[in-house]
């Protein structure tokens, strides 16, 4: 590494390079000099972006078990009176994979589409402002490489343990096939996009203008209640992730780094999984 790069690496590790980014970020604050009118508005596009927040919250936290899929074929099942129907569903050799799906479609709904429309549709923006495009992605590598690299080895050491083998991958069925594989790690990624959505685009984007780097305080305290099931190093960890994934996800006007950096850990977490337990699949 040139000794130009390692001095760009080294600044990101410096406190006063961080604070000026937040101090930047509060510099672009709009709501100074509104008319007692303009921060009425104002007042009531938080209360409107935090209320749906919560019910998309609501939606994805208590929509995503399987077991409301089942409930559904069943109730269908019933509703039709075609005991044979939820048979087949039950007997079915995917329907692991269809609890999984069902889980990535309710993130998906949740914390994407839902979002998107009120976006476009209520508050009558562009998507572009919330992050949804590539924007200085590529002026902060330097950035996204710092938080991804710690993780990525810790993972491998963790996944020496009997917890985090045991934990990852999600999908106990992952190792059957490359089309089990496949299609697994394709759900987790699409809902990696929908979480980087709702949580550094639509809370800190949507934040920003009102409370400027206070929005990623906002977003850090739902985005580290997500993260309660999971280990508790994980959870811990999410805290200070969340914090510079809104850092970055301002600075460089994108989700798609946080989108990059999160799909590294959890492919790295998962094959290093299969590494140590089950292998990789050996048959498509």
């Amino acid at each position: 590494m040139s000794q130009k790069n390692t001095m760009g690496f080294i600044r990101w590790l410096t406190p006063s390079f961080l604070f000026g980014q937040l101090h930047a970020i509060d510099q672009e604050r709009r709501i100074d000099g509104l008319s007692p009118e303009e921060e009425a508005r104002e007042r009531i596009r938080v209360w409107q972006i935090i209320g749906l927040a919560c019910l998309c919250l609501l939606l994805v936290h208590y929509g995503k078990y399987s077991s409301n899929l089942t409930s559904l074929v069943k109730w269908f099942s019933e509703f039709t009176s075609d005991p044979a129907v939820y048979r087949a569903y039950y007997h079915y050799e995917y329907r692991e994979l269809l609890g999984y799906i069902w889980w990535g479609s309710i993130n998906l709904l949740g914390f994407l589409i839902i979002p998107m429309l009120a976006i476009r549709y209520w508050f009558k923006d562009s998507l572009n402002e919330y992050g949804w495009q590539w924007g200085e992605v590529h002026h902060h590598w330097r950035g996204y490489v710092l938080l991804a690299s710690p993780i990525m080895v810790f993972a491998v050491i963790a996944s020496f343990g009997d917890d985090f083998s045991r934990h990852y991958p999600f999908y106990n069925q992952a190792h059957r096939s490359w089309f089990d594989l496949i299609s697994w790690e394709m759900i987790y990624i699409l809902q990696f996009v929908a979480v980087e959505f709702f949580f550094r685009g639509y809370l800190v984007n949507g934040l920003k203008r009102q409370f400027g780097s206070l929005s990623i305080a906002v977003m850090c305290l739902p985005y580290l209640m997500l993260h309660f099931p999971k280990l508790w190093p994980e959870s811990f960890g999410a805290i200070l992730f969340g914090f510079f994934l809104g850092v970055l996800a301002l600075m460089s006007r994108s989700i798609w780094g946080g989108v990059m950096v999160h799909v590294s850990i959890a492919l790295m977490m998962d094959f290093a999984a299969l590494v140590q337990t089950k292998g990789f699949p050996t048959h498509w």
